[in-house]
């Protein structure tokens, strides 16, 4: 048993995730559950000996988070193994569960409490809860979803409560397991076959997308080396996708590197979102605008139909980023794209006009390439008039990545056409354009 400064973890060596097990497999996810807290002595038993034996029979790492959140109710138990493993480990804590509700009868029924990042549970519902009813008439149990009120900004887990029988709990939590580790799947998927348009980039220290997909290797140990707060869900390394608690560690590479210079972003999303991005009297954008560190406004609509309406985004490169990350992931997460369906968003950026033709490149040379290279659709409009600034805006469409590389790369254009003409103004003037 080895008892860390936040929680106890009690592990098979060689097990998957454990203190020697392989870390080339850390993007599985792994089985998370809440239990009353007066029935984790019971689980670890005597001098840790009934943890012992479960993490043995299932080649199992198990984390028992018994120091977080004095004085809950509930304690949250991490396992980490194989999906078979998972679901062996799960069944023999309800079993000691149940057996110790029989014998001190202190309470009447022990659901099973499965923990999911929000960014999953939208698909794991399925459309108009289609999936989860399906999951209950199968394995004749009653599964309840806490509220999307209950989140924080530090907490983005929702708590999925199974009811019924040992066996019946048991076979929900391997259809529920089943359709997150899908969803999971897809995620990482998803963000491998970007990370290498942002190469360089401490994602895990951005912190934006669903916790558990660790693309990143960890800068050392299980922990890596994010600084988290009390309440952090610790899953398999740092997290990219969506739990929105990572912070960077000192030294930690960021998208900051690229300047700290304001940027504004115009994001267009569905007008039926407008709700769920502000949130019950404003508190989620307040919460977003902090952690991103950024400024975020909703424009009026122009008309009262108006299918989209124009979220402007203001803050340096990093707050760009998370803020941005955030909003596709909300988008996501309540459900206003399918499951199987890219978030795709159009961004306007303004660029000066003594730019925009470099940004189309000879014969549309240079944006034909930015689009093969980012997969995001970038328009420049032709014949456009500039503002009293001398911009002009440059259309981006695509997934949340691909927008990404996108302006990023358009920013470095803009950039290099700046250095240029700062250059030329400062070179020495020739004798014959000193006489004009």
């Amino acid at each position: 048993m080895v008892t860390g400064s936040r929680e106890q973890e009690f592990g098979q060596p060689g097990a998957m995730g454990g203190p020697q097990g392989p870390r080339q497999r850390q993007q599985e996810l792994p089985l998370r559950i809440l239990v009353p807290t007066q029935f984790v002595g019971a689980i670890i038993g005597k001098e840790g000996l009934t943890i012992k034996n479960i993490t043995k029979q299932t080649q199992s790492k198990v984390d028992i988070h018994r120091k977080e959140n004095a004085g809950a109710t509930e304690k949250a138990i991490t396992i980490h193994s194989s999906k078979e493993g998972c679901s062996q480990a799960c069944r023999m804590i309800l079993e000691i569960m149940e057996k110790e509700a029989n014998d001190t009868k202190i309470v009447e029924e022990v659901p099973l409490k499965i923990l999911a990042h929000n960014s999953l549970v939208g698909r794991l519902i399925g459309k108009e809860g289609r999936n989860l009813k399906k999951i209950e008439q199968d394995t004749g149990t009653k599964i309840t979803i806490s509220a999307l009120q209950d989140l924080t900004v530090y907490n983005q887990e929702r708590t999925i409560s199974v009811r019924g029988g040992v066996e019946e709990c048991c076979k929900a939590e391997g259809e529920i397991m089943k359709k997150l580790r899908e969803a999971h799947e897809n995620d990482v998927a998803s963000v491998n076959q970007q990370t290498n348009m942002m190469a360089g980039l401490n994602l895990s220290a951005l912190g934006i997308f669903s916790s558990g997909m660790s693309v990143l290797p960890p800068a050392s140990g299980l922990r890596g080396s994010l600084s988290t707060p009390a309440n952090y869900s610790p899953l398999l390394g740092p997290s990219i996708m969506g739990g929105l608690y990572g912070v960077p560690s000192s030294g930690a590479l960021s998208l900051q590197q690229a300047g700290g210079e304001q940027e504004v972003v115009y994001l267009f999303i569905p007008t039926p979102a407008v709700g769920a991005l502000i949130g019950k009297k404003g508190q989620h954008i307040k919460e977003l605008a902090h952690f991103a560190g950024a400024s975020i406004k909703i424009a009026a609509p122009e008309s009262p139909d108006e299918p989209e309406r124009m979220v402007i985004i203001t803050g340096p490169p990093e707050a760009q980023f998370k803020a941005q990350g955030r909003i596709y992931g909300k988008l996501k997460e309540e459900n206003f794209f399918t499951a199987k369906e890219e978030v795709k968003l159009e961004a306007h950026i303004k660029v000066p006009s003594t730019a925009a033709g470099r940004v189309i490149g000879k014969g549309g040379k240079t944006v034909n390439e930015l689009q093969n290279l980012t997969s995001a659709e970038v328009i420049v409009p032709r014949d456009q008039t500039p503002d009293e600034n001398d911009d002009v805006f440059v259309k981006i469409i695509g997934h949340f990545f691909a927008s990404q590389t996108a302006q990023r790369k358009i920013r470095e254009i803009v950039q290099q056409v700046k250095q240029q003409e700062r250059k030329h103004q400062q070179m020495p003037q020739t004798p014959s354009e000193q006489s004009n």
